[in-house]
């Protein structure tokens, strides 16, 4: 079935948190999703591969726990009251499981403050810079925070469509003016920005 595409003014959408109080609005973003990659919850990269139960409904109920413990974070991108995107971020003990684990840490050279591991657009607003706000909001609530040192792992895709970016890719990061630190894996990357704290 073709996916409908709605028309989209990124003007008009605004960002906010994932708390509590936008759960809702999240929750029937990744329902219309199925869950979003095989019923992921966006918990993959919070759990380790030894706590994962591969079911949707338990990863609902982790992130819904995660989310009222404030041990969950993302900006949301909404257009009215419909959430149609989302950054997750956290620190390092929240967001704890990356793809190449093992050779990130054998290579590290310092952790960040915070990582930004996953990108998600409703599929009726894709193509239109919907992630590139959902970015730029992560990184507003993060100066907010306080700022820091903040790392992702994007996609080097050399300009090619890729059916699956979970992370975005490295053009879209250098635009936002990340770094490449080095590789990771065969395609992905480690890139960094520092973010000074909101003034």
């Amino acid at each position: 079935m073709a996916t409908t595409r709605v028309p989209v003014d990124t003007a008009e959408l605004t960002v906010r948190p994932l708390t509590p109080d936008t759960w809702e609005a999240f929750a029937e973003l990744v329902e219309r999703h199925n869950g979003v990659f095989g019923g992921c919850w966006c918990t993959w990269f919070q759990t380790l591969p030894s706590e994962k139960t591969f079911d949707a409904d338990d990863n609902r109920a982790l992130k819904r726990r995660l989310v009222g413990e404030g041990k969950a974070h993302a900006a949301l991108v909404f257009d009215g009251e419909v959430a149609v995107a989302w950054c997750e971020y956290g620190t390092c003990q929240e967001l704890p499981n990356i793809y190449h684990r093992k050779q990130y840490d054998e290579e590290a050279d310092r952790y960040p403050d915070y990582r930004l591991t996953c990108l998600f657009v409703d599929k009726r607003y894709r193509r239109h810079g919907v992630s590139v706000l959902a970015l730029r909001g992560a990184l507003d609530l993060i100066a907010q925070a306080g700022g820091g040192v903040v790392e992702s792992y994007p996609h080097d895709n050399q300009g090619k469509k890729v059916s699956v970016l979970y992370n975005g890719t490295r053009a879209m990061f250098e635009d936002a003016g990340f770094e490449l630190v080095r590789p990771k894996g065969l395609k992905n990357t480690v890139m960094r920005r520092t973010i000074a704290p909101a003034g």
